[in-house]
C-alpha cells in the first residue's frame, strides 16, 4: 500500500529511477512545477485537490474538508501505461488520468492554508514524479456550490500515455498486471467500490470491473479444464 510516509521518505521516486523509467523530476523540477501550478490559483481561493481514482480512497496527504463534486469538461479513462508501482516492463498495467471532453463525479479534497505548501510537496512527490500529468485548475460543483482544484489530467506528449485502446486490450492489462504497489484489478475495484459508496458510481468503470473479474475467472478456470482434458485423455 502507498503511505504518506512511503511518499515522504523518497520510496515512490527511488521505486521509479530502480525500474529505468525516464524522466524523473529532481527536486528542483518538483518545485518548480508546483510554484507554477500555484501561481494560477485564484486569488484568496483555498486550496482544493480533485481525486477522481486512488486520491479518493488513499490520499496519503491531510485535508480539513471533503465533498463529492462533479467537474465539467473531464472525464477519467484509463490511459496512462505503469511499469512500476501496478505493473512491470513485461507486464504493465493501465492507470487512470482525465481526458478532456465530459464530465466526471470524484472527491475534491481542501487542504488548510498554513499547510499547502507542506501537504502539496506530497501530493506532488506521489502524482508528478515523470510528468505524466498536468496539474490544471478545473472548476468543480457541489451542491450548487462552484470551487476551483487542482486536477491531474493527463499529459498527451508523454511517453507512457496510451490514447484510447481497445476495450479488449483495457480489461488484459488491468486483470493481469501487478507490481510493487499491488496488482492493476485493486486500482479498479477499489476506485469502483468507492465511488459507489459516495453515491456516485461509474457505470463505464463499472462495466470493466465486471469484464475484469470474468477475465479473471476464466484464467482461473483454465488450467482446470486442461487437466481435466489430460485426466480424460490418460
Amino acid at each position: 500500500m502507498l503511505t504518506r510516509e512511503r511518499i515522504r521518505s523518497g520510496w515512490v521516486q527511488e521505486l521509479v529511477r530502480a525500474s529505468g523509467v525516464p524522466g524523473v523530476l529532481d527536486e528542483r523540477e518538483l518545485a518548480a512545477s508546483r510554484a507554477a501550478c500555484l501561481a494560477g490559483r485564484p486569488p484568496g481561493a483555498p486550496v482544493w485537490v480533485f481525486g477522481y481514482g486512488s486520491l479518493i480512497w488513499n490520499p496519503c496527504f491531510h485535508f480539513v474538508e471533503r465533498r463529492v463534486v462533479t467537474v465539467a469538461g473531464w472525464h477519467r479513462r484509463f490511459c496512462l501505461w505503469t511499469s512500476i508501482g501496478r505493473g512491470t516492463p513485461d507486464r504493465p498495467g493501465l492507470m487512470l488520468g482525465l481526458e478532456p471532453g465530459g464530465s466526471c463525479r470524484g472527491v475534491a479534497f481542501r487542504i488548510a492554508e498554513a499547510e499547502v505548501e507542506s501537504e502539496l510537496d506530497i501530493v506532488w512527490r506521489r502524482e508528478m514524479i515523470t510528468a505524466a500529468y498536468r496539474p490544471t485548475w478545473v472548476t468543480a460543483r457541489s451542491e450548487g456550490e462552484t470551487l476551483r482544484a487542482i486536477a491531474f489530467t493527463i499529459n498527451r506528449a508523454h511517453p507512457r500515455y496510451a490514447g484510447r485502446l481497445p476495450a479488449a486490450r483495457i480489461v488484459e492489462a488491468l486483470a493481469t498486471a501487478r507490481g510493487p504497489v499491488g496488482p492493476c484489478c485493486e486500482y479498479l475495484f477499489n476506485t469502483v467500490t468507492h465511488l459507489e459508496e459516495l453515491g456516485v458510481p461509474d457505470r463505464r468503470l463499472r462495466a470493466l470491473c465486471r469484464a475484469v473479474r470474468e477475465r479473471q475467472a476464466r484464467e482461473a478456470f483454465a488450467p482446470t479444464a486442461a487437466a481435466a482434458r489430460a485426466l480424460s485423455e490418460g
